[in-house]
Order: C-alpha cells, then structure tokens, then sequence
C-alpha cells in the first residue's frame, strides 16, 4: 500500500484533493492511503505516520526545502503544481505522485 501525504497552510483545502486522489487509485485499483495535514502539523504526523510520498500544496512553496531537511530525504518531497492543485486534478496529482515514488526506488 503506497501512502501518500499532503500538506498545505490548513489541511483544509487539500481535503478535497485527497478525495479526488483516492477516487482515481480506487478507479484503477491502487490500493492507496492518502491523507491531508496542515503544515505546522506535519512534523508531528510524519513522526506518527510515516509516508512513501510527500507533496505540498503550492501555498507554501516557500518552506520545501525546510520540509525536505526535516524528513531527512526519507522520502520524496515535491510541491504540487499551482495550476493542477487550482483544478483539484486529483488524477494527475495521484500520477504526480506514483512517477515520484517509482523514481524515488529506482534511484
């Protein structure tokens, strides 16, 4: 099962992206968690819950490379794209995240 987190300023509104996401994995059978935090909260739930993918909403852009340094490059770490996050795609999101996964063992 490929866990998938999403942070952003609230959690809130990335709610309804992971939604989206998980519509997708179930339309093409891929067994899936994906969970939605807020950015202040991350450091407390990536402790408690570890992920295989983490992408951040593009509202804090500005804090990738602190979030990359605190999950110690465990995991990968990308900003999701301002316009497809703006569509709440969450398909291409879920794609966004299979292709960082696959490169990310591959590696």
């Amino acid at each position: 099962m490929l866990k998938i987190m999403l942070a952003c300023s609230a959690g809130m509104s990335t709610s309804l992206l992971v939604t989206r996401m998980q519509k997708s994995a179930d339309e093409r059978g891929i067994e899936c968690k994906i969970w939605a935090v807020s950015e202040t909260a991350l450091t407390t739930e990536y402790g408690n819950e570890p992920c295989d993918v983490l992408l951040i909403g593009p509202q804090v852009r500005f804090r990738l490379n602190a979030i990359k340094e605190q999950t110690k490059g465990e995991v990968p770490v990308e900003v999701i794209d301002m316009r497809t996050y703006g569509m709440m795609d969450g398909a291409k999101v879920l794609d966004q995240a299979l292709k960082m996964y696959e490169d990310w063992k591959n590696k």
